[in-house]
């Protein structure tokens, strides 16, 4: 180990240590080593023992710890403590200006132990609750994480969506008239992405691509390599204009779709097709949408003539699942319901936390009569606009609901969700959930596996058993929009809709911006075949209340 690796561990030691408030004189000592051996002309491993307990700030006890490291690579004191600490919050330890008693705070108040679940509570607007946080550190805070996961290789697509649109634009710019298309996973709209991909079809160089804005950074195969001043990766496809067609065809679709595809219609020639729809006109079949070429089934469906008109986020009719300032949202309901109204929707479900989500400011009892009496109000001088009383109940440990029947009574709808305990097998999951849809309160069954992409995976459970007592008590599943989240995911969505359970896309906004996260659920809820028929929120206000009364 060099000089500076065995600095950093100190360093590491010292702030895992002040995690678990241990003895400051001890932290101090550690946190001198460090500042003193990262500075050190002579490497370590070429002095004696005595030699270092001899250095400034070291003695007998820190040499012994810096033989260790030399000997093994590893420090027996700082292992007892990582097997005390979940990786997530070792990772937070990495973020500059964010040291221990702050990721203390977010780990004990908010159960957060992931850059990713951080990320979403300060997206949530969680963070300024507490001690220490304000809207501008917050936000702060929420643009460090942002680049920290972009740096780990891999994007929510709603990461990458505006940089490509952008990259295209640029792209027309300096190469008017061009023929030009994303292709590759962003095309099919994939939940998380590696890079952005697109197809120029331009037998000329491309050197006007690259400069201060696009730095070329290899090959890779028959792709260029490139790097946006952001640090996302592009990778550029060329083919001649006559053949653009074909290779769009060829370099959208996911291996298997394409595996199949071959298999299907074996010997047919595709090549130097212009148009991507001539692919599908030789193959005598209607074009399939990017969204479904991921899988066999996306082919299967066009072969039986049974390939759905696909949702659009303008089917959509009303806004489902919204926090306002009642609990951890940053717009006052009148403000939020203004806001939706002035969209075009016909209607607002506010879903507001439970009073178990202590976290998120959940409402008790008296807070919840409050909000009725608001939006008894507030629909009196929205008409025809309607908000309707909704609550995002907590699935306590035991598969019941947040708050007493005589309460969950008065509510026009329920999203149940889990959102503690997370440390479930499947067989205790699914039975919690099980439970609380066969709870005659329970509406939509909300993010049913509790995931976060890109940090936290969701808690296993038994899809077809979830899924199939939905239907058995006529309860909807939510797609969560919020593109942390995307669940139920899209690859569920074809047994769902095979037992005729509604899904609703709903953005969990905690802001006015939030809102807009329906599109991000709408381009998941395409790749896995739904239609406008099968959402919840595609229906009228009228059809929405018909379904909440049945």
């Amino acid at each position: 180990m060099e000089n500076k690796d065995i600095a950093k561990t100190f360093q590491l030691l010292a702030s895992i240590m002040e995690l678990h408030g241990e003895n400051p004189f001890k932290i101090r000592s550690y946190e001198n080593a460090y500042r003193n051996l990262r500075n050190l002309d002579r490497p370590l491993a070429e002095m004696s023992q005595e030699e270092i307990a001899a250095l400034p700030g070291v003695g007998s006890a820190i040499s012994g710890k810096i033989g260790e490291l030399l000997d093994s690579g590893k420090m027996q004191a700082l292992e007892k403590y990582r097997a005390q600490t979940p990786e997530g919050i070792q990772e937070m330890l990495q973020l500059k200006g964010f040291g221990p008693k702050k990721i203390m705070a977010v780990w004990k108040g908010l159960g957060a132990e992931s850059i990713g679940e951080l990320l979403y509570a300060a997206n949530e607007n969680r963070l300024v609750e507490l001690k220490g946080f304000g809207k501008k550190s917050q936000e702060e805070i929420r643009k460090q994480l942002e680049y920290y996961l972009r740096s780990k290789h891999q994007f929510h697509y709603a990461a990458l969506e505006a940089e490509a649109e952008a990259l295209l634009a640029e792209i027309n710019r300096r190469l008017p008239g061009v023929k030009l298309s994303l292709c590759g996973a962003i095309r099919r709209r994939g939940n998380i992405l590696e890079r952005i991909e697109l197809l120029i079809g331009h037998e000329g160089p491309l050197d006007a691509l690259f400069g201060d804005w696009l730095t070329e950074t290899g090959r890779d195969g028959s792709a260029i390599l490139g790097q946006t001043p952001d640090e996302i990766p592009v990778a550029i496809y060329q083919c001649p204009p006559q053949e653009f067609g074909s290779k769009l065809f060829r370099y959208t679709g996911q291996p298997d779709f394409l595996d199949a595809f071959v298999k299907t219609f074996p010997g047919l020639d595709c090549k130097g097709l212009a148009e991507e729809t001539e692919v599908f006109a030789k193959a005598g079949l209607p074009f399939i949408a990017p969204e479904l070429r991921e899988q066999e089934w996306g082919l299967q469906l066009a072969r039986d003539g049974k390939l759905p008109t696909l949702i659009e986020e303008a089917d959509i009719k009303g806004i489902v699942h919204a926090h306002s300032t009642y609990s951890d949202g940053s717009q006052s309901l009148r403000d939020l319901a203004l806001y939706v109204k002035a969209l075009g929707y016909e209607y607002l479900g506010v879903t507001d936390h439970s009073k178990a989500a202590f976290y998120a400011n959940g409402l008790q009892p008296e807070r919840i009569l409050q909000q009725w009496a608001e939006i008894d109000a507030l629909n009196s001088e929205l008409a025809p606009f309607r908000i309707f009383k909704g609550i995002e109940s907590d699935i306590l440990n035991d598969g019941s609901l947040d708050y007493e029947e005589g309460l969950l009574q008065g509510f026009d709808f329920i999203i149940a969700s889990i959102h503690s305990n997370l440390r479930m097998d499947e067989a205790k999951a699914t039975q919690r959930l099980i439970k609380a849809i066969e709870n005659p309160y329970t509406s939509i069954l909300g993010h049913p596996t509790g995931r976060l992409l890109l940090s936290r995976e969701g808690y296993p459970i038994d899809y077809k058993k979830v899924i199939d007592a939905c239907a058995a008590n006529g309860t909807a599943i939510e797609l969560n929009a919020n593109p942390y989240r995307l669940d139920l995911d899209w690859s569920w969505l074809p047994y769902a809709l095979e037992k005729g359970v509604l899904i609703a896309v709903n953005p969990d906004a905690h802001s006015r911006e939030g809102v807009h996260h329906l599109r991000y659920g709408i381009c998941s809820a395409r790749k896995g075949g739904l239609y406008a028929e099968a959402c919840l929120n595609a229906l009228g206000r009228a059809g929405f209340e018909r379904w909440m009364k049945g």
